[in-house]
């Protein structure tokens, strides 16, 4: 068995938005006649029908017809401060975001909605975004100011903000225990590790080579950290060979899983959840599961202990 973690589920810059309505919350004034009331209710009504309609657009991957949900004039501020100005630039923004990640999906919950006009309202509320093939979700908060167009409920502006909070290191904290130089052995393969802070402890640094029984030994470097636009931890293989894979890294109890995919020097594809189980503060076994290549499935690795060189 080869000590070698394959990985690599692409890095996208995400252009989110407004997706599928769950139950608005409605202001009502005490003693409000019965057509006031109703005159809301029927607002409120149509606003979720715009938004469904954009759940709807969003999931078909339609960039022409979530565009059209705006007004002509309409903007949109993503969580990175991004600004998309007018239908066309949205539909172009919205466009390649779906060309980069088919199959993406959306879901919205409205927190509550605000009538300051009988042509304007405020939406707030958070967004949950789920990329494809990981199945990794990020969640935003989100506020709309729908405009009243000709009868109809359009948004004229949606600005979001990405809910995660805490500096890279916080994110990352946990992986202290890593720190430090690390042997593997199993069935004649030799791994040693070492693994560093850098960056001003924003990510860590494992360096590693890997001895077969027959002598040839192969090496790379992996970096991990906080990929603070997908709101996850993510880990960056280099291998000497030109190889090179990406992971999503999860938290477990009293570990860590990462879903990994990449690409070999030879460029076939690869993918496999590869996990980390803490033992003591001198050891962790790791194992790597659900292996593919090129589509073609593997069997599991051997479970194996990696265990800290320490000083005698």
């Amino acid at each position: 068995m080869k000590l070698r973690t394959v990985a690599a589920a692409t890095l996208v810059l995400t252009c989110s938005a407004i997706g599928q309505l769950a139950h608005a919350q409605q202001p009502q004034a005490a003693g409000a006649t019965a057509p006031a009331v109703k005159a809301v209710d029927e607002n409120t009504a149509a606003i979720q029908k715009t938004a469904s309609a954009f759940t709807d657009a969003f999931n078909r991957g339609d960039a022409k017809a979530v565009a059209a949900l705006w007004t002509a004039g309409g903007e949109y501020v993503d969580e990175s401060g991004n600004e998309h100005a007018g239908q066309a630039a949205i539909e172009s923004c919205y466009a390649d975001f779906f060309k980069a990640n088919p199959g993406a999906s959306l879901a919205l919950v409205i927190d509550s909605v605000r009538f300051v006009s009988p042509t304007v309202a405020i939406e707030d509320g958070h967004t949950v975004l789920t990329l494809p093939p990981a199945g990794a979700s990020t969640s935003s908060d989100y506020s709309v100011v729908h405009s009243k167009v000709d009868g109809r409920w359009l948004m004229a502006s949606v600005r979001e903000a990405r809910t995660d909070g805490g500096t890279a290191h916080e994110h990352i904290a946990d992986l202290q225990w890593l720190i430090g130089s690390w042997t593997a052995e199993d069935e004649g393969v030799t791994t040693k590790s070492q693994c560093q802070w850098i960056g001003d402890k924003s990510f860590v640094e494992r360096k590693y080579t890997t001895k077969a029984a027959d002598g040839v030994e192969t090496s790379g470097v992996q970096i991990i950290g906080w990929n603070a636009q997908a709101g996850h931890v993510q880990s960056w293989n280099f291998g000497a060979d030109g190889s090179f894979a990406v992971g999503v890294w999860t938290p477990t109890e009293g570990g860590w899983q990462a879903t990994v995919s990449g690409v070999t020097v030879d460029g076939a594809t690869t993918s496999a959840i590869n996990r980390l189980q803490r033992l003591d503060d001198n050891a962790y076994s790791w194992q790597s599961v659900d292996r593919s290549l090129d589509a073609t499935s593997l069997p599991d690795s051997d479970e194996v202990i990696v265990r800290r060189n320490v000083k005698k």
